[in-house]
């Protein structure tokens, strides 16, 4: 891979906008993570299946745009545990029992993963442990509050806020004041009970250092990022380029960080690239 290639995805609905040609199963997990196949027309082990990884206060369905664009592939998109769901499972402490729980996903594999937001730390986590079934991994914009660059927030002062009141200022944050206000009373309320998990997550990802070595990633990482997103998105791209040599950038001219909602055509083309480098270098390197 060439650390200089820009790869400009299409920013438009089009080409591929059509309804997923595939069958869609929800997968009735005895440890209760909901998952979702989403089985492709492509012939079984032609290709890897693609592990889609949501963000903080999301679930799986973020994705339902891109899918549709990937029906030639087997896609599985799931609800972190502590989110819609998967809420009814034990609250996740850790980014590493995130980890855990994507490489359980994976299975025996062959995969590659994809993560949007805090969901490309934990596809990043379960690549570098699980590289024999993870051929690739792509992240887009994800979180690295360990850099002293990164906006100031202490881990104390989330754990402190109350849940729901945390989980409605931080979609307001993300998506706007409009946004939240055009949710119906019950959607507010569903993302108002994924408090508890967003607050564990991000009082977690700050409380410590780097939560793993790059330096131990063996597959190839392609990253991606919005021509419009705020500057320590963007930047958190540079930085793991510069500790990941090689790795591929993708730009997504006129996004911010909700890529997969707002240009999924584009989110799709970069979600093929990881596949195509999982083709081109087998797991494991």
């Amino acid at each position: 891979m060439s650390g200089s290639l820009r790869h400009r995805a299409r920013a438009r609905d089009g080409d591929r906008a059509g309804p997923h040609t595939g069958v869609s199963t929800v997968s009735a997990r005895p440890d209760g993570l909901h998952v979702i196949e989403h089985r492709g027309t492509v012939a079984a082990g032609s290709a890897p299946t693609v592990v889609l990884v949501h963000g903080s206060l999301d679930r799986g369905a973020t994705f339902a745009r891109v899918v549709r664009r990937l029906g030639d592939l087997h896609v599985v998109t799931y609800d972190r545990r502590g989110y819609n769901r998967s809420r009814a499972m034990p609250l996740a402490r850790s980014l590493e029992e995130h980890v855990a729980d994507l490489v359980s996903v994976v299975g025996d594999g062959p995969a590659v993963v994809v993560g949007h937001s805090y969901g490309g730390d934990v596809a990043i986590g379960a690549a570098i442990d699980a590289p024999a079934v993870i051929g690739a991994v792509g992240a887009y914009e994800p979180p690295l509050p360990w850099f002293e660059w990164w906006p100031r927030r202490t881990a104390s002062s989330i754990a402190n806020e109350d849940p729901a009141e945390f989980a409605e200022g931080f979609f307001r944050r993300v998506v706007g004041d409009a946004g939240w206000d055009r949710l119906t009373d019950q959607a507010r309320a569903d993302r108002q009970a994924d408090g508890p998990a967003l607050v564990a997550e991000l009082t977690d990802l700050r409380r410590h250092g780097a939560p793993f070595d790059l330096a131990d990633l063996r597959v190839p990482l392609v990253l991606a990022r919005g021509g419009a997103s705020i500057p320590h998105h963007r930047r958190s791209v540079d930085a793991l380029v510069e500790l990941v040599p090689g790795s591929e950038v993708v730009e997504i001219p006129g996004s911010a960080h909700g890529a997969q909602l707002s240009h999924p055509d584009a989110f799709a083309d970069f979600v093929r690239r990881v596949v195509d480098h999982a083709t081109d270098s087998p797991p494991g390197r």
